[in-house]
């Protein structure tokens, strides 16, 4: 099954994987929020993910996808190279992570070897993710950083994730000291910048 955005991506996708005789695309759909019912509807053996889509992201939906549908493994399809996105694509359950840039064949070998059980990391991206560490950030760390990322005031924040604006700023303060940034701004480019948000 193939989750990509980009409909002339997702078509390139498709035609290329129609050229091995051992694959078969059995569904294909350009939302996050359609990978799971998709799924469920047509149980593929390995669902290729997109990062970024409408929706929900390609991460959530793979941590969603392992909840629902054991059977089926995940592989990220993505342009970002980042180590903290690598890391948080294993703890969602992924068990590939390949970049749009490598070669062509690349693609159906690494669906032949997840297929076959097997982890599919490029090895410099998982030796700079392991290089890197975790992110340093909890998840309502990152959750109150990416919401302050859209540009609005303390209480905007606290409101949209429904908390006092003490804790919001509390979050902040954190998040700010963890990462050495000057300021909220500066901490979301870093923590952008590692894949950690």
């Amino acid at each position: 099954m193939l989750a990509e955005d980009q409909a002339m991506v997702r078509g390139a996708l498709k035609a290329l994987l129609s050229l091995e005789d051992d694959i078969t695309v059995v569904a294909d759909v350009g939302r996050g929020d359609q990978i799971v019912e998709t799924a469920i509807a047509v149980r593929p053996d390995i669902a290729l993910l997109d990062i970024e889509m409408p929706g929900m992201d390609g991460l959530v939906a793979a941590r969603a996808l392992r909840d629902a549908l054991p059977s089926c493994r995940s592989i990220m399809l993505t342009t970002f190279a980042q180590p903290g996105l690598v890391r948080r694509a294993i703890e969602s359950g992924a068990q590939g992570y390949l970049l749009k840039d490598a070669p062509d064949y690349e693609l159906a070998r690494a669906i032949r070897r997840c297929a076959a059980g097997e982890s599919v990391i490029e090895p410099s991206l998982a030796f700079e993710a392991l290089a890197e560490g975790a992110s340093p950030l909890s998840s309502r760390e990152r959750e109150v950083l990416a919401e302050s990322e859209r540009g609005g005031s303390i209480a905007d924040v606290a409101k949209a994730l429904s908390l006092s604006e003490g804790t919001a700023r509390n979050h902040l303060s954190a998040v700010i000291q963890k990462l050495s940034a000057r300021n909220r701004a500066d901490a979301a480019r870093i923590a952008r910048g590692k894949g950690w948000l």
